[in-house]
């Protein structure tokens, strides 16, 4: 470009610095345009050119991909609470915590995990989508595969020398492959509505029962196999009528097939009709709203009604049963099941611009006309599922942008049946694999030989990603049942992206016969603090640390002088989103 003259000085007035260089500007600008302008026609006239660069831009359209990257460092002090290590064959029932194998009285357990998820979007039009969501290193322990482990080489006889991490292997040198395609499904858009089809995340509410593990910080997940059809009739109301495929039991397929399966008798299929009528606005409205001071409401139903008539016992045992008609010609064997429940969740949500009040109230009903998990159990034993539970969220805006406090309070139905239920498939210490006294976990209803003195399943569970503190709900019992809580907690905002927040968390189970001690009720007081910065890149870097002072209902049966130490935890979160 041509160096600009000077502009004269005269008596009228001089040309400003500021004016001197938009001028400039604007006639660099002119140039580039002309030179990109020239460069186009040359390069039209080349037709393989042309039409690798508009492959490449067809490319660039069609696919986008999110996901993250997370490495958290972990540190658990007196998970045990002090109590004294169990004897050699315990059953799982009583245990409260898993101890170090080397000695029961080491009690610090620390390391750090790591997991890459990517959410790729293949677009294939406007209207036709296909999401896929893979986990690689999926909660990998650091350390956990060093190349010294199950290495044929026997270049490294000693761990000591380990310089290399090698892949995961599922049944090798690890539990699960390196990499797992946790969903992929179908998304089109018509002119009525948008069709989904495929195996996809569930969530619903505050994900109290229905949690799809889509935050950072989630370790679960639902995920479900599905078809549905989202509709708005009206403006901001939804309905969405949904298949889900929970359970197939008996199939063909089998490991040296590649051909189609097929799912051999629909007598053992446990499916769900689902629907779902929400009145909700989408994240730009509900913003919109609170910028111009409006209220936001919103609220649905999500309902869920679920069938099975027979189980196969392979399915009881977690074992598929899928007998080769050329190899194996054995009969599987199919126990009566005559499940019914039925699933009705209610979320509702009214938000203005300096509070929030937020809730979810579900019922799991139903009967089971055969309880029989083995061909020793009797077949014609019913039980009943008679669960509820609820969470009650509220926040006030103190100082816009900066104090935020609030109040959160939930709960879990249970009975008095020994053990919280969160695992029922763990084995009690009573006779016939219930439940005793003392017990921490087991099934929820009592039945053997001669009959069922309890036959009613009554102990709701929380959704394991819903998170409520660190250590009680976390980690030891691993979600909510049987109990109530009452959690008041703030946040403030040091500066944009950079957070500090704190929780008080009280905790009681509404039997005593459900905890530990089988005399008291109280569980545990926590305290919860830590700290979050995240930057416009996506970069995230986090503290937390929790200390839980158990109440006397985790004593051991009959123990009542039994002194529990405090517990402690420290998590840290480094992490990449994009």
């Amino acid at each position: 470009a041509p160096a600009a003259a000077a502009p004269a000085a005269s008596t009228d007035g001089a040309v400003s610095r500021e004016e001197l260089e938009q001028r400039l500007e604007a006639t660099r600008q002119e140039l580039r345009e002309d030179i990109r302008a020239q460069t186009a026609t040359q390069a039209v006239a080349n037709n393989d050119w042309q039409e690798e660069w508009t492959e490449e831009k067809r490319k660039l359209e069609l696919f986008t991909l999110d996901g993250y990257l997370r490495v958290r460092p972990t540190l658990f002090y007196k998970f045990d609470l002090g109590k004294p290590a169990l004897p050699s064959g315990t059953p799982l029932g009583r245990q409260l915590w898993t101890r170090s194998p080397r000695s029961p009285t080491e009690q610090t357990q620390a390391g750090a995990n790591m997991r890459f998820r990517l959410d790729p979007s293949f677009n294939v039009s406007e209207d036709v989508r296909v999401k896929v969501q893979v986990d690689a290193l999926d909660n990998i322990l650091l350390g956990s595969n060093p190349d010294s482990a199950y290495s044929g080489d026997g270049r490294n006889n000693f761990t000591l020398f380990s310089e290399n991490q090698t892949p995961g292997n599922s049944a090798i040198n690890a539990f699960k492959d390196s990499v797992q395609v946790r969903r992929a499904y179908g998304e089109v858009t018509t002119p009525v509505g948008i069709l989904r089809f495929g195996r996809m995340g569930s969530h619903w509410g505050v994900g109290m029962l229905r949690n799809d593990g889509n935050c950072l910080d989630c370790d679960y997940g639902d995920t479900v196999d599905r078809i549905q059809f989202v509709t708005e009739p009206f403006a901001g109301w939804y309905v969405t009528p949904m298949l889900d495929f929970n359970s197939e039991g008996l199939t063909s397929e089998r490991s040296n097939s590649l051909g189609e399966p097929v799912d051999l008798t629909q007598s053992d299929d446990s499916h769900s009709l689902v629907l779902a009528i929400a009145r909700r606005d989408t994240e730009q409205q509900e913003r919109a709203k609170l910028d111009n001071n409006q209220g936001v409401l919103n609220y649905g139903l999500y309902f869920t009604y679920r069938t099975q008539r027979y189980a196969t016992l392979g399915d009881t045992s977690g074992v598929p049963i899928n007998p080769d008609p050329v190899v194996n010609v054995s009969t599987p064997t199919f126990l009566p099941r005559g499940g019914t429940m039925y699933v009705p969740d209610l979320w509702f949500k009214y938000a203005e611009k300096k509070f929030r009040i937020e809730a979810e109230f579900a019922a799991q009903l139903g009967t089971i006309d055969g309880r029989a998990l083995t061909t020793a159990d009797p077949a014609s034993q019913s039980l009943r599922i008679a669960q509820f539970g609820g969470v009650l969220q509220t926040e006030f805006h103190v100082i816009e942008n900066k104090l935020h406090l609030g109040v959160e309070a939930g709960f879990a139905s249970g009975d008095k049946a020994p053990g919280f239920g969160n695992y029922p498939g763990r084995q009690g210490t009573g006779t016939d694999g219930n439940t005793a006294a003392g017990d921490v976990e087991g099934r929820q209803y009592r039945c053997d030989t001669g009959g069922c003195s309890d036959n009613a399943i009554r102990n709701f569970r929380f959704n394991r990603d819903y998170r409520v503190d660190l250590i009680l709900w976390r980690s030891i019992l691993n979600g909510v049942t049987d109990a109530f809580y009452v959690k008041p907690g703030l946040k403030y905002s040091i500066a944009e992206g950079f957070d500090v927040f704190g929780s008080v968390i009280y905790s009681q189970a509404f039997y005593a016969e459900s905890t530990p001690s089988s005399i008291n009720k109280g569980l545990g007081f926590e305290a919860d603090i830590g700290a979050r910065y995240v930057t416009e890149d996506g970069f995230v870097a986090g503290i937390d640390y929790g200390i839980l002072f158990p109440l006397a209902g985790l004593k051991d049966l009959n123990l009542t002088a039994q002194e529990l130490n405090t517990a402690h935890a420290i998590r840290g979160t480094l992490a990449i989103k994009f």
